[in-house]
């Protein structure tokens, strides 16, 4: 019986140990496969972020801003645990925070350049030819360069995280400081600490992100891939949402005191929607916006003769930017709404009539009105990396018919585009963009053909209802990538206009603005600059430029 015993309890010994080496290898094996279901979790993400990396390769599109809930932006991978600002492995120059992460951004871009504005043989109602310099000439541009932060903070126990981004521009060829030109003025002082895309927000993979600050409007966000000549001299803005041949762009600006959404891709489709509060005091928006440097929409105050100044040459209240996108491979298509209230641009017809005149104080109070935009594009890249893409724009000023006369602001627009990869490094790029009549035109210019109703025709500027204010502009460029973050390129522009029409090169701040104005009263400053703008012109200009990015 001992002996049995015995056996027993070795047996019984043997089976304990047996029983706790097979759990603890279960244990182990099943420590092993949640590891694995991380790495495989985190693999899958990658795969995500490097296929949407791919996608977007493939197309020619330049973008400043990338839609946040697109990529790994505010996603850590699981199980992150690092050190302090140790360096996140990858391309970009990103560092981890306890809970978080912190990118550092920029985009460095300078070029030589040569611009006329074609002006030669043009003659005023005087008789005589504009003033200064209308030949070929030489300029080196910082065009669009800009610094930036942005990150994430994860919030425990909540499903979304904390955005941030500070982003500002920066001149290399010019000193910063406000602008003084022939053509604009501007306190803004574009080298100061986010004076770019600036915001805060919260963001989830699945719902999106919310955000507030400053930033660029879906509205021109909508249709960035399709504009590889993005910041060159033959930038499409300067036709594309341009209302009026200006040198600033309408509706492809930054909207400053804004709220907006950015949803995440549901099935290839993405809405982007915001609103930015007017903040103007007055009702016919002719103060400047409480909080900002300068009049909305970035008119200068006094313009077309106004005493006491006011902002009274575009400036706008409330304003709303939405936008509806696809993506399928290589298939996109777009569609994109803005609307400006109270646009105020009653310095038009005191630049028409002289001082005193009745007729004008009524159609003064009438000059302010709704502004807006609407656009649908499209484009597909084909297998042998040749990008298609058109755009077809309409842009609306609703105005009583006694002010048609004058209303440059109202018409169509085309754009077309065609890239095409070369080589590995090397692509090739064209685009057309095509501004059709408007109902009337202010004219003020070399242009007047008309005596404006109620008018004095000794005293008073010209106008009409059926002037050619129509244009195009022509645009080839090619592109060298040297290397993942460095690219050089060369460009040429051609903007041919209407004999009323007045459309520039480098509308929007992109590159410097070549612009129908002449040197005659222009030394700059916001009361003593009086210059002549000359319509009808050829403008042509050429560009060779270098631009960094990391």
């Amino acid at each position: 019986m001992k002996t049995y015993r015995k056996i027993t309890l070795i047996v019984a010994s043997v089976a304990l140990l047996v029983a706790h080496s097979k759990g603890d290898e279960i244990s182990a094996m099943k420590a092993q496969i949640e590891a694995l279901q991380q790495q495989s979790a985190a693999l899958n993400e990658q795969l995500q972020i490097l296929q949407m990396k791919i996608n977007q390769a493939s197309l020619p599109e330049i973008q400043s801003t990338p839609h946040l809930v697109d990529a790994s932006y505010g996603v850590l991978p699981p199980g992150n645990q690092h050190g302090f600002f140790e360096r996140k492995p990858g391309n970009g120059v990103t560092f981890y925070l306890p809970g978080g992460e912190l990118t550092t951004y920029a985009n460095i871009d300078l070029s030589v350049d040569a611009t006329t504005k074609g002006l030669g043989g043009k003659l005023g109602p005087n008789g005589l030819p504009p003033v200064g310099n209308m030949g070929w000439m030489p300029d080196v541009s910082t065009n669009l360069s800009y610094i930036g932060i942005r990150g994430f903070q994860t919030l425990k126990g909540l499903p979304f995280t904390f955005i941030y981004q500070l982003e500002t521009q920066f001149d290399i060829a010019a000193s910063s400081g406000i602008s003084e030109t022939n053509s604009s003025e501007s306190d803004v002082v574009k080298g100061g600490l986010t004076s770019r895309n600036s915001y805060v927000g919260i963001a989830s993979p699945r719902w999106g992100a919310l955000m507030i600050g400053k930033t660029d409007a879906p509205y021109k966000n909508s249709t960035a891939r399709m504009n590889p000549f993005y910041a060159m001299i033959g930038d499409y803005q300067v036709i594309m949402g341009n209302t009026g041949g200006d040198n600033r762009v309408e509706f492809g600006t930054r909207l400053d005191h804004s709220i907006w959404y950015e949803s995440p891709k549901w099935r290839g489709f993405v809405i982007d929607a915001l609103i930015s509060p007017g903040q103007n005091r007055a009702d016919n928006s002719d103060n400047v916006a409480a909080g900002e440097s300068d009049c909305t929409g970035g008119n200068i105050p006094g313009s077309g003769g106004i005493t006491p100044l006011t902002c009274s040459d575009g400036s706008f209240s409330l304003a709303t930017s939405a936008s509806l996108t696809y993506t399928k491979g290589a298939f996109f298509i777009t569609s994109a709404y803005e609307r400006h209230e109270k646009v105020n641009r009653s310095s038009d017809i005191t630049g028409i009539y002289a001082s005193g005149n009745p007729y004008s104080v009524v159609l003064e109070a009438q000059d302010v009105a709704t502004e807006d935009a609407g656009k649908v594009g499209i484009m597909y890249t084909f297998p042998s990396k040749t990008s298609i893409g058109a755009i077809v724009e309409t842009l609306h000023r609703y105005l009583p018919s006694d002010l048609e006369f004058q209303n440059e602001r109202q018409r169509q627009g085309t754009w077309f585009v065609a890239s095409q990869k070369l080589s590995r490094n090397t692509s090739a790029h064209f685009g057309w963009a095509h501004a059709f009549r408007a109902p009337g035109d202010p004219g003020q210019h070399n242009d007047s053909n008309a005596v404006p109703p109620g008018g004095d025709p000794t005293s008073d500027a010209t106008a009409g209802a059926h002037a050619d204010n129509t244009a195009n502009l022509f645009t080839v460029a090619f592109k060298n990538q040297i290397n993942k973050n460095l690219t050089a390129y060369a460009d040429w522009a051609f903007t041919a206009n209407g004999p009323a029409a007045h459309y520039d090169l480098g509308a929007g701040g992109r590159s410097v603005t070549t612009d129908c104005h002449d040197a005659f009263a222009a030394t700059g400053g916001l009361v003593g600059s009086n210059p002549h703008c000359w319509t009808g012109g050829n403008l042509m200009g050429v560009s060779a430029g270098m631009d960094f990015r990391f």
